[in-house]
């Protein structure tokens, strides 16, 4: 058998048989051949949605004898990337007595407890709250996935009808209900009451199929999924068009792009009320369908079906009410416009919560909305990190896929609030919340580091990645800059930085620096003025054209990124911070050094400038003094070293030590020095100073500032 991409339209066929007959023999290794194989079909599934197992035979520790073990994905894990430290792996007939001690649905959270003391591998993941949805069905091999097309059926007013006429009663039907243990008997009551399903769909929620090997279940799933994919086209063109037609039409991509980068950073500080969010934009054209539709307004307050789409989406979306053409250049106007809109939306989210809690639920969490729609332009999606702010949106996208889906072959029906918080605010779900790891220093902080492709810069875009914050990284190089972007992408995820061609004396490239910031991430929090060149020469030397480059890069450039950034800030009116890395010769008289040295200079008290006049803005301006940072340098590998070289009446080779033994600390300054610093003024504790200059040079008495 070949592979046989092209048999289905709706799903991709990946299973290549060479690469099975590898792992012939262990079924661990075809699960997680399959899971990878269904996760990375995003039509199948959604990032960390939906779980998989198989069931096989292995020896007993502790006696030898052949006993049957269930591996199933872990509790928090992610089928495309599963691996089997993913996996939880439980005792079958441990499993299956837990029925003698179920003692109804008021003990459901009590019964993962005990999964505990059904566990084989004691190197096991934590078992989610679905292991007993596969541990009662009998298959060797069970995929439990949210497809959209099947979710769709699912989410339908009548699904269960159409379920049974689709499928020809093939595939069994159980009733909404929240996840758990008795979820797993009614599956199996489900399959002895319709002996010969090859699988049941779970109102509102998705679809489990199965196979006594992993290539028949793999196939098994496709084939349901595709044939659910398959009937919602059918229908979508009975009608002529979806979500009730086309209500307005979006603007041109150019246009929609400009009008998000100019409202993201307006929106990302109202959603950051309470804590520093992270921002995602997509104009998809499955968005723009929907927010542009006659159906908005009605669909798009029921709020979505599948849990995992709520519990990354919230109950509902933010609709604002602008026109796509609005103009955003009146910041004071448009958030006298918006304002309302939030408030009333948290509002009706703490009008959800008072009326659907329980004695014992957690706090309420953050009222902001996480999606917010802007139709004719698109959708805005606000997280702790750019990952789940992502995620948000790809489920989002998923939500909207059903709504379609479910409006072309009967009409969409959410779930009820009561039973959307009880998923939302389970104690179980707050558990997994709590065990999460505590966000790091710059964890939701933006930050645009110039000349950040190599040297100091590079190693400041490191240091705040590494601590939390993603990083618009920039260069006016572009080789240098593509260096850099694969050197990045090499350590961290697309998740955690992102590009920008920059000459900080080009106007235009600033602006799209910062449009690529807001567009990216939802605006920015910290810039750091970076970007630099040296020339060293005696004065008879110095040409109209070195001083002009020198002024134009350190000063000029320098005041027009921080002019832009504050810009930025002031939309998103939480604060921030600059930070201009400078130098020892701002302080110190050398020989050969008058246009470096007094650009430098000019650099400093533009600093302090900037400081007296941001702090109405709890905008923070400070000052890290380098000097002599060889390592990884673009300024050093030039001219510079040689002029300075010269200037002491030394070698190049020599520079290194001669810098290290002037210093009263007798060290040598490394980039990750700049980079520490850097992170010493932004990551919280020195969140009251401002106009600071922090010296970063071993020790040099003649640069001390006071």
């Amino acid at each position: 058998m070949t592979i046989r991409s092209t048999d289905f339209k709706h799903v991709s066929y990946l299973w290549d048989d060479a690469k099975a007959a590898e792992l012939a023999g262990d079924e661990v290794a075809l699960l997680i051949y399959r899971s990878n194989l269904l996760g990375a079909d995003l039509r199948l599934t959604n990032y960390g949605g939906g779980n998989t197992s198989c069931k096989a035979s292995t020896k007993h520790p502790l006696t030898g004898a052949d006993t049957r073990v269930m591996w199933v994905k872990g509790s928090g894990g992610d089928i495309g990337t599963l691996t089997k430290s993913g996996l939880a792996a439980l005792y079958v007939d441990r499993l299956e007595s837990l029925k003698n001690i179920y003692g109804g649905l008021a003990y459901e959270d009590e019964m993962v407890e005990l999964f505990n003391h059904c566990i084989y591998d004691l190197a096991s993941k934590a078992p989610s709250i679905d292991t007993a949805l596969h541990g009662f069905l009998p298959f060797n091999h069970i995929d439990h996935l949210h497809p959209d097309a099947a979710i769709a059926i699912a989410a339908a007013k009548d699904g269960k009808e159409i379920t049974a006429r689709l499928f020809n009663r093939e595939i069994g039907w159980v009733e909404w209900q929240k996840p758990g243990f008795d979820l797993g008997l009614q599956l199996r009551t489900c399959l002895d009451e319709n002996p010969g399903i090859k699988g049941i769909m779970l109102g509102s929620h998705g679809l489990f199929t199965w196979g006594n090997t992993a290539y028949e279940s793999y196939i098994n799933t496709l084939e349901v999924v595709e044939r659910c994919a398959q009937y919602l086209e059918e229908n979508y063109g009975k009608k002529g068009f979806v979500f009730g037609g086309q209500k307005i039409s979006s603007l041109a991509e150019a246009d929609r792009k400009k009008q998000a980068a100019a409202l993201a950073p307006v929106l990302r500080g109202l959603c950051s009320s309470k804590n520093h969010m992270i921002g995602h934009f997509t104009d998809d054209a499955r968005v723009l369908e929907f927010i542009n539709s006659n159906d908005l307004d009605t669909l798009a307050p029921l709020g979505t079906s599948c849990p995992d789409h709520f519990l990354r989406t919230k109950i509902s979306p933010l609709v604002i009410k602008l026109d796509p053409s609005e103009d955003l250049g009146d910041v004071k106007s448009l958030k006298a416009k918006l304002l309302p809109e939030f408030e009333a939306y948290r509002a009706m989210y703490t009008e959800y919560y008072e009326t659907c809690k329980h004695t014992n639920s957690p706090a309420i969490r953050d009222t902001n909305p996480v999606i917010i729609l802007y139709p004719g332009v698109g959708m805005f999606s606000f997280s702790k990190d750019k990952q789940t702010a992502r995620v948000a949106a790809e489920f989002y996208i998923n939500a909207i896929n059903v709504m379609k889906g479910a409006e072309a072959i009967s009409s969409y029906t959410s779930l009820p609030r009561q039973e959307a918080f009880n998923i939302e605010y389970w104690l179980l779900e707050e558990a997994k919340l709590q065990r999460m790891p505590k966000p790091k220093a710059l964890s939701g902080k933006i930050a645009l580091v110039t000349g950040s492709a190599g040297g100091i810069g590079k190693a400041i875009a490191k240091k705040f990645i590494d601590e939390g914050a993603v990083v618009v990284v920039n260069d006016n190089d572009a080789g240098r800059l593509g260096e850099a972007d694969s050197w990045f992408g090499s350590l961290y995820s697309k998740d955690s930085f992102t590009t920008a061609l920059l000459d900080v004396t080009n106007s235009n490239q600033i602006k799209e620096a910062y449009d690529i910031a807001a567009l990216a991430f939802g605006g920015v929090d910290i810039v750091v003025n970076c970007a630099g060149l040296s020339i060293s020469k005696p004065i008879e030397e110095h040409t109209e054209k070195d001083w002009d480059i020198l002024y134009d890069v350190l000063v000029k450039g320098q005041f027009f990124i921080t002019q832009k950034g504050v810009e930025v800030m002031r939309k998103q009116d939480i604060g921030g911070d600059v930070i201009n890395i400078v130098s020892k010769n701002a302080l110190v008289s050398g020989p050969n050094n008058a246009g470096y040295g007094s650009a430098k200079a000019a650099q400093l008290h533009l600093s302090r400038l900037n400081a007296a006049e941001l702090g109405a803005d709890k905008i923070k301006v400070n000052v890290v003094n380098p000097d002599a940072v060889i390592s990884d340098s673009k300024i050093w590998a030039g001219a510079w070293a040689e002029g300075r070289a010269k200037a002491y009446g030394i070698t190049v080779a020599e520079l290194p030590d001669f810098y290290a033994k002037r210093t009263l600390l007798n060290e040598v300054i490394l980039p990750e020095d700049i980079a520490n610093a850097c992170f010493a003024v932004t990551g919280g504790l020195l969140n009251k100073s401002t106009g600071n200059v922090l010296n970063v040079d071993g020790g040099i008495a003649t640069a001390f500032v006071r």
